[in-house]
């Protein structure tokens, strides 16, 4: 049954979203249907369709009491709104229904696990919000809360293990048919630690270990995990909360965590051997990562940054998802690239070779803010080339930048000039493999967002801006002289 706080929120998201345009809207992206969007949540292939719920306000473009909003499609790519999915409708949820997951059941119904917030508070009068595990079954459009929730509570954790920061599970299939979770979880040294649930049918869980802690060396609480199997190794994927900048690996603030390592499934133990980011750029955060039906692991996150959603514009819609991408492990590191589904979209194609780059240089035909764009540069002949520019989503008075250095292989994506009037961060860097100056770039653009693949996904950078539409232009620059190849392609819904 439908509750009344549920059932308002559908009725004013369908009213509300009548006024929003398709073309205030980025074009291939997922908005919210209303108000305020973060986290992807149940991201999953079901009955023919990929479904995508996300952390969800739909009264306001602010983070409010969390909701689920939903969105079906077939490629990814074409979005179609269903109604919102979850309210904070129950005592265990009624502070907010956070991120979880989604998974299929062996009798074909639709789970999903999401962390209930439950108000709480304390002797002292102070409020400490008390976060559970819950649980909603259904058929991929309409659910019911199961009456067992919440299904884990903090009582099984280890000694010196939080309740108040006790989240994000992400379900899966374990081998035998069983199933796993990962949670989120705040340790008593101020860090996190992820830990692994198990649970023969899906409803009754039991705490199985600790897969890997913080020790305050990479952020402090983690959030938002997942695990999983990638060509031969096994990831521990989470989004640290304030971090510390380590090099150009790491920013400072939340940020993205890739655990590498290898997994002994019979001793439940996961042994780390390296780590990376995950993104590189100004906005990505939360990812979740499904397997499709033909066997690739899809990756989709909030393209937005937690530092700066507070200066944003206000809007009828807040928030929105990243390009959906392909993993793989390759050369000991995990690469992303656009799902190959976006190929389908490309319509006009514009292409130069072997173009000589020293002063600015516009090229004919190449410009747009909904484009598909592979920039690979070189130096010509045997000279060495300082650094090599890109402007894009330019006009008069804006443009966002990419500049790569070859001498310090470092790339460089900028937004100072994107059309902001706020003083928050807009400059980002990081390393890139040095090829003897060769720089491949793959630019997506749609509208408000820029996602850059660099050197076939070895790094992906991820920037949200609010440009002027009519600010289309792309221009390249050299000190010293390159040759480029610009193969770009519009990409048409």
């Amino acid at each position: 049954m439908t509750s009344e706080l549920l059932q308002k929120a559908r009725e004013y998201e369908q009213r509300v979203s009548a006024y929003i345009s398709p073309s205030e809207r980025p074009v291939f992206h997922l908005t919210p249907r209303v108000g305020w969007m973060n986290d992807p949540n149940g991201f999953s292939y079901y009955k023919g369709q990929y479904h995508l719920s996300y952390q969800y306000h739909p009264y306001s473009t602010k983070w409010g009491p969390m909701h689920w909003g939903h969105a079906v499609s077939r490629d990814l790519l074409h979005w179609e709104y269903l109604p919102a999915t979850l309210a904070p409708d129950q005592p265990y949820d009624d502070a907010g229904c956070f991120s979880g997951s989604a998974i299929e059941l062996d009798d074909g119904r639709q789970l999903l696990m999401y962390t209930g917030v439950e108000s709480n508070i304390g002797e002292d009068g102070v409020r400490r919000d008390l976060q559970t595990q819950c649980l909603a079954v259904g058929d991929g459009y309409e659910f019911e809360k199961v009456p067992q929730n919440p299904v884990l509570s903090g009582d099984p954790l280890p000694e010196g293990f939080s309740r108040q920061d006790f989240r994000d599970p992400k379900i899966f299939r374990n081998e035998d048919g069983t199933f796993g979770c990962v949670v989120g979880v705040r340790t008593d040294d101020g860090s996190g630690a992820i830990l692994l649930f198990e649970s023969p049918d899906g409803f009754d869980w039991h705490f199985v270990t600790v897969l890997d802690r913080c020790w305050n060396e990479f952020g402090r609480m983690w959030e938002c995990p997942d695990f999983f199997a990638l060509d031969g190794k096994q990831i521990l994927m989470t989004s640290p909360q304030d971090m510390s900048a380590l090099g150009l690996e790491f920013h400072n603030g939340n940020g993205t965590l890739l655990l590498i390592g290898s997994y002994d499934k019979a001793a439940r133990r996961f042994e780390r051997e390296g780590v990376q980011a995950v993104d590189y750029g100004l906005d990505f955060y939360a990812p979740q990562t499904i397997m499709s039906p033909d066997g690739r692991r899809i990756m989709v996150a909030w393209m937005q940054n937690w530092d700066t959603c507070h200066a944003q514009p206000e809007d009828k819609w807040f928030g929105q998802m990243t390009l959906p991408r392909e993993l793989a492990f390759r050369d000991g590191r995990v690469v992303q690239q656009p799902i190959r589904e976006l190929d389908a979209l490309r319509g006009r194609r514009v292409a130069y070779f072997d173009v000589p780059v020293q002063e600015e240089l516009t090229l004919r035909g190449v410009y747009g803010r909904v484009i598909d764009m592979t920039v690979t540069v070189r130096p010509r002949g045997s000279d060495a080339y300082t650094n090599f520019r890109m402007k894009f989503a330019s006009g008069s008075q804006h443009y966002t930048s990419i500049t790569y250095t070859p001498l310090t292989s470092t790339l460089r994506v900028s937004r100072d000039h994107s059309g902001t009037n706020r003083d928050f961060v807009h400059v980002r860097e990081c390393f890139v493999r040095d090829r003897g100056g060769e720089l491949k770039l793959r630019l997506i653009l749609d509208r408000f967002s820029a996602e850059i693949f660099v050197n076939d996904g070895e790094q992906a950078l991820s920037l949200t801006f609010r440009t002027p539409l009519s600010a289309d232009g792309i221009s390249f620059q050299s000190q010293g002289k390159t040759v480029i190849n610009v193969e770009k392609y519009d990409i048409v819904m």
